[in-house]
C-alpha cells in the first residue's frame, strides 16, 4: 500500500516540487565547486537483494544519473566519479565484461541529444589508464568525449580505469618529460598538479563514499587537501538518492559559511571565480598525451 501511494501521480508531483525547493535553497548558499563520488556497494546491494551482480551495477548507474542532475542543477562545476579501479580487473572476467558493456551503454545514453550532459552543457572527461581497455570500449569513450567536447558549463570526470598511484606516477613522468626542463629542483607541488588528469579543475571541495567503508581506496589522494570535506555514508550506492545527498550539500554550505566568517577560507563571490575556471584546453592536452602513450604499446 505504501509503495503504491508513493508511486501515485500526486505523490510524485509533491516529491518533485519538494526536490526543487531543496535544490533552490542549496543554491542560495556556498556550493561545492568540485565534488568526488566513490560509488561503492553495487555488488553487496545485488547480493543483499538476490539479484544478478550486473543488475546491481545497472541500478548503480541509474542512481549516478540522478545524483549528477542534482549536482549540475545546484551549480556544482565539476563532478569526479570513481567508476572503475584498475584493481577491479582482478574480479571475475564475466563481471568485468558486464561492467564494460554497462559503461558503453550508459555513456552513450548520457551523451545523447537532449539528455543529461547536453541539457546542462557538461563536458565528459574519461580519466585513467586507457591501454587496459578493449578497443570497442575505447571507441565508445572517444565518441562520447567528442560529442561533449564543446560544452563548457561543467565537467564530468569519469575515472575509468583509475588509481591515484597511477595518476601521480603519470604526472611525474609527464613533468620530467617536459621539453627544456633541466632543473629538477624547480619542480613544485603546483608543477605536478598541473600534470594530473584533473589539471584545470577547481580544488576538491567534497568527497563522498557510500557503503559505510571509511577509506579512499586509492582515489583522489593528491587532490584531497586540508579543506576537502570527506563524508562516509552508511548506505549502498544504489540506495544513495537525492534525500541522502541534499543534506550533505546543505551541511557543506553551513560549514563553509562558518569557515568564511572565521577567515579560514576565502569567500567565494559571483563574478570573481578564478579558482573555479575550467581549463578544458589543458585537460584535452593531457588526454592527447595519454592517447599518444597508448599508441606506443
Amino acid at each position: 500500500m505504501r509503495k503504491w501511494l508513493l508511486s501515485s501521480p500526486p505523490a510524485i508531483w509533491a516529491s518533485t516540487q519538494l526536490q526543487e525547493l531543496f535544490i533552490n535553497s542549496v543554491r542560495q548558499g556556498p556550493i561545492p565547486q568540485h565534488v568526488a563520488l566513490v560509488m561503492d556497494g553495487n555488488r553487496r546491494f545485488a547480493q543483499k537483494n538476490h539479484i544478478e551482480t550486473a543488475e546491481g551495477h545497472n541500478m548503480g548507474s541509474e542512481a549516478l544519473a540522478k545524483i549528477l542532475e542534482v549536482c549540475f542543477k545546484s551549480g556544482v562545476k565539476v563532478v569526479t566519479v570513481y567508476a572503475f579501479s584498475i584493481e577491479n580487473f582482478k574480479r571475475p572476467l564475466h563481471e568485468v565484461n558486464a561492467l564494460m558493456e554497462i559503461v558503453k551503454i550508459k555513456l552513450v545514453q548520457l551523451c545523447e541529444r537532449g539528455d543529461l550532459l547536453e541539457h546542462y552543457q557538461v563536458s565528459l572527461r574519461v580519466l585513467g589508464q586507457r591501454d587496459l581497455l578493449r578497443p570497442d570500449v575505447l571507441e565508445v569513450i572517444d565518441g562520447a568525449v567528442e560529442m561533449t567536447k564543446h560544452y563548457e558549463r561543467s565537467i564530468l570526470n569519469f575515472c575509468f580505469p583509475y588509481t591515484s598511484r597511477h595518476e601521480i606516477s603519470s604526472s611525474i613522468r609527464d613533468t620530467t618529460a617536459t621539453p627544456g626542463l633541466t632543473d629538477f629542483e624547480s619542480i613544485t607541488q603546483e608543477t605536478l598538479t598541473d600534470h594530473l588528469f584533473t589539471a584545470g579543475c577547481p580544488p576538491l571541495d567534497l568527497l563522498i563514499r557510500t557503503s559505510g567503508v571509511c577509506r579512499l581506496s586509492d582515489f583522489m589522494l593528491w587532490q584531497c587537501h586540508k579543506d576537502t570535506e570527506i563524508v562516509f555514508v552508511d548506505c549502498l550506492w544504489p540506495q544513495f538518492n537525492i534525500w541522502r545527498f541534499l543534506p550533505i550539500l546543505v551541511g557543506w554550505g553551513v560549514n563553509r559559511r562558518k569557515l568564511e566568517k572565521m577567515g579560514v577560507v576565502e569567500v567565494r563571490r559571483e563574478g570573481a571565480r578564478k579558482d573555479v575556471e575550467l581549463n578544458s584546453d589543458r585537460q584535452r592536452e593531457l588526454e592527447e598525451r595519454g592517447r599518444a602513450r597508448v599508441s606506443t604499446f
